[in-house]
């Protein structure tokens, strides 16, 4: 399923009516324990890191610690960034985590698993309206990722095996 830019393009220039430039993503505040830090956005702060236009390729995954088909696929996403660490790809693996669940379930996940990617938690209560700008077709169901580069993208409500995950790096990539 392609990505809907055309939809998220309205709601990005409104969330950023003052910034000049719409890449500009605005967290709400910063969660600090055991040395994670994770970076907490409502959707209009999140929206400008899903429609960034620039040589760099975008891996989005919406996940959470307690979806289990979710941290299965993980280690496919970092091996992935590892193995185009030299390219312009960003991994960017955002939590789906309950807000008052962050101290008791995210924080010491990411302790034990250490992720290279850049976590941030989407604290936006309101899903009945940010699921549908990130995708229409998109039911709320774990995990979903994005990937693009510039306007061209794809979406997928899907787990992903390695494989699967970089030809759909490549072909957005390399397109």
């Amino acid at each position: 399923m392609k990505f809907q830019f055309v939809f998220l393009l309205p709601i990005l220039l409104l969330s950023c009516q003052s910034a000049p430039e719409i890449a500009q993503a605005k967290a709400k505040e910063v969660i600090i324990q055991d040395a994670v830090s994770i970076p907490v956005y409502d959707f209009d702060g999140l929206a400008p890191l899903l429609a960034q236009e620039n040589d760099t390729t975008y891996v989005i995954n919406f996940w959470a610690t307690w979806c289990v088909p979710c941290v299965a696929e993980l280690p496919y996403f970092e091996q992935l960034l590892e193995k185009y660490k030299n390219d312009k790809v960003k991994l960017i693996l955002v939590s789906l985590d309950f807000r008052n669940k962050v101290h008791q379930s995210l924080i010491p996940f990411l302790k034990k698993n250490p992720l290279k990617g850049q976590v941030v938690l989407l604290d936006d209560n309101d899903s009945n309206t940010w699921i549908s700008k990130i995708d229409p077709s998109w039911t709320g169901a774990l995990p979903a990722t994005i990937i693009y580069r510039n306007k061209q993208g794809a979406f997928f409500e899907k787990s992903f095996t390695f494989t699967e995950l970089e030809t759909e790096l490549l072909n957005i990539k390399n397109n």
